[in-house]
């Protein structure tokens, strides 16, 4: 017996197998210490080389998806490798020359197919602690592929509501400014009762998406409209409109302007499952004129301007959120 194989091996099983239940399974705790790392840093080095090409970005979900499955094989694969290398000569028999020396990628080959129970008979464990090693690994491998496609459907479900709540935003308008414009009747803004109260309801299932699921925030959308960051960053700046810019007798029901402030609050708390930090500055702050302009009474500029001083750290997160997505916001053009 190896003892180093053994605990080589053993660690490399401990690591993936963890890694794997923890980024699937368990819903507070984000995605494992390995598939965190693999997505921050397959993600920083797309932005690198394709940080003015949205396709290449685009690629980023996708591919980080499949290097984290490549990486929980490779690590299962190997680990069971190494373990029964540890038994040495006589840990496998090869079936058609028993005598035959085992080689390496005779082990491979064996812990592969054992692995996806393909079962073909060329290799048989020697003993009974080689016969549980082996119904193990093939408990490993059942166990990943179970998991694994749950994993992927759920990922990619995730992704169209991702698409589906951006739309629905970005409907209504590309700036906050547009946003609240969209509401105005000439007296009240009540027209978007109906629209915040649905919102919000998207944003509390993006927010406990993105807590399950953090490989979200790295599904990137060619455009502005589609992309999922930047509608929240859009509904933020409506609500904080709304919420400090309007005069009272002129907001929609106040209980759903903050059910929508509270939702898009939770939401930023996942950006930290996505190492992505408050920015050092503050975006520009909404603009009080372009409602003004389109006959909606809003309080001073004063007022308005102590009301955001309070919100540094919740805009700080947003702007954050939209560099880190390789956007701009907010956008320049107005409706």
């Amino acid at each position: 017996m190896n003892p180093f194989y053994l605990l080589l091996g053993t660690g490399l099983l401990i690591a993936s197998i963890v890694d794997l239940l923890w980024t699937a399974l368990w819903v507070d705790g984000g995605a494992g210490p390995l598939s965190s790392r693999l997505s921050a840093g397959t993600w920083s080095g797309l932005k690198t080389v394709g940080s003015d090409h949205p396709r290449v970005l685009s690629l980023a979900g996708p591919l980080i998806l499949t290097l984290s499955i490549v990486m929980w094989i490779g690590l299962i694969w190997a680990g069971w490798t190494f373990v029964f290398a540890a038994g040495g000569e006589r840990a496998l028999i090869p079936m058609n020359a028993p005598n035959s020396p085992l080689t390496w990628p005779g082990r491979g080959y064996y812990v592969a197919y054992t692995m996806f129970t393909d079962g073909n008979g060329d290799f048989a464990p020697n003993g009974a602690p080689w016969q549980i090693a082996s119904a193990l690994t093939t408990a490993s491998g059942m166990l990943f592929v179970t998991i694994a496609v749950s994993y992927i459907l759920s990922v990619l479900g995730a992704v169209s509501d991702k698409r589906s709540f951006a739309s629905s935003v970005t409907g209504l308008g590309s700036r906050g400014e547009a946003f609240v414009r969209t509401g105005w009747d000439g007296e009240d803004l009540n027209q978007l009762d109906l629209p915040l109260n649905s919102l919000a309801s998207d944003v509390n299932r993006l927010a406990e998406q993105h807590k399950s699921y953090p490989i979200l925030h790295y599904y990137h959308s060619e455009r502005d409209a589609d992309a999922s960051k930047m509608a929240v960053a859009i509904f933020d700046d409506a609500l904080t409109l709304i919420r400090f810019g309007v005069p009272e007798e002129h907001k929609p029901n106040t209980a759903l302007v903050e059910d929508a402030r509270s939702s898009t609050f939770d939401y930023l708390q996942t950006l930290d499952n996505a190492f992505i930090d408050p920015a050092d500055q503050l975006p520009p702050a909404p603009d009080l004129d372009r409602l003004r302009d389109a006959g909606i009474p809003t309080v001073s500029d004063e007022e308005f301007d102590d009301a955001m001083e309070d919100l540094d750290e919740r805009r700080r997160r947003l702007l954050a959120m939209i560099e880190a997505d390789a956007r701009y916001w907010p956008p320049v053009e107005d409706e």
